[in-house]
This record gives C-alpha cells, structure tokens and sequence, in this order.
C-alpha cells in the first residue's frame, strides 16, 4: 500500500465547478479495485485501534468511503445530510459559507452518550461544513470525534477551525 499511488490518481480539474477551482476528483480511486482497497486499508488503520462504534459521513461524497469504514470497523453508519432529505425528526445546525447560510441535519436519535464517532467527508478545504457537523455530533454528548478527510487543500488552512484537541487527519495532502 503506497499513499503516494493514491495521491497521483486523484485527477485535477481545472475552473470546476467554477473558473479558479481546482477540483480534486477522488472517483478515480475508485475505478481501481486495487486504489479502493488502499484507500480502505488506510482508513482502517488509522481508526482500528480508536473504539469507533458510529461512523458518520456527510452528504454526499463522505458516503463513499463512510460505509465501508464502518464495517470493516464493525460500526454503524450515520448519514448527515441537508434539509429535507432525512426522513425522521432531525437536529440542525446552520452555518456560514462564502455566499450565504447553508444548514446540516442528522437524525434525532442517531448517536448516544455512549458512542465514539468517527466523522469522514473527502475533502476539508475552508473546513465550514465540518465544523458544523462536529457541532452538531458533539450535541449528543458522545464520549469521542474523531475527524477524517480523504484531502485536504493545506492552503486553505480548513484545519484552523477545529479546536487544538480535535483529533483531525487526512490521507492526503495537496497545496491547493
């Protein structure tokens, strides 16, 4: 298992979705049976040992590779998603993007006090809608969170927002 055959897959599109953006696509690890199973591996080892009992991902590219954390966790698996797309009564949390107020939702019943979380998403960038999902977990009173990215752009310094004892990692590193 090499990080660095993972990090020369990720395919880099240019001015998407907007002109200046540099997009990380990560579905081209998952084209290759043998980059998915690196990028599981790699998941698993870093939380094999942590008492992971819920994995949760955000909507929608956290549920890639939430899943099948969880279950080679032997975890479960809690989606966070945005309004109007969970069907059970939710908790909210609202938070501020670059052009506007943008808002998370997870089911009201989702984690306990007894529960040790591993939050995954693919990509922390400015790091705002992970933020609000921390907040939004940490409303339950869980005894851990745990905070993983596939990517982060460093340049972004996304990692700031998170308090210094937020136990936040990435797979990879780009600059931007």
């Amino acid at each position: 298992m090499n990080v660095e055959n993972l990090k020369s897959a990720v395919r880099n599109i240019p001015d998407f979705p907007i002109k200046g953006i540099q997009f990380k696509d990560i579905t081209t690890l998952f084209q290759s049976a043998e980059l998915l199973q690196d990028l599981s591996d790699v998941l698993y080892a870093q939380y094999k040992d942590k008492g992971i009992t819920k994995v949760v991902g955000i909507e929608s590219r956290g549920f890639f590779m939430g899943p099948a954390t969880a279950i080679r966790l032997h975890a479960g698996f809690i989606p966070i998603r945005k309004p109007g797309k969970l069907p059970y009564k939710v908790i909210e949390e609202k938070y501020t993007k670059e052009y506007g107020e943008d808002a998370i939702q997870i089911h009201e019943d989702a984690l306990s006090a007894d529960d040790v979380v591993l939050l995954h998403d693919d990509l922390l960038a400015t790091g705002g809608t992970m933020v609000a999902a921390y907040n939004l977990v940490k409303k339950f009173g869980v005894k851990k969170i745990y905070v993983n990215f596939i990517i982060e752009l460093e340049k972004l310094e996304g990692r700031k927002h998170f308090a210094p004892d937020v136990d936040v990692e990435s797979i990879l590193q780009f600059e931007i």
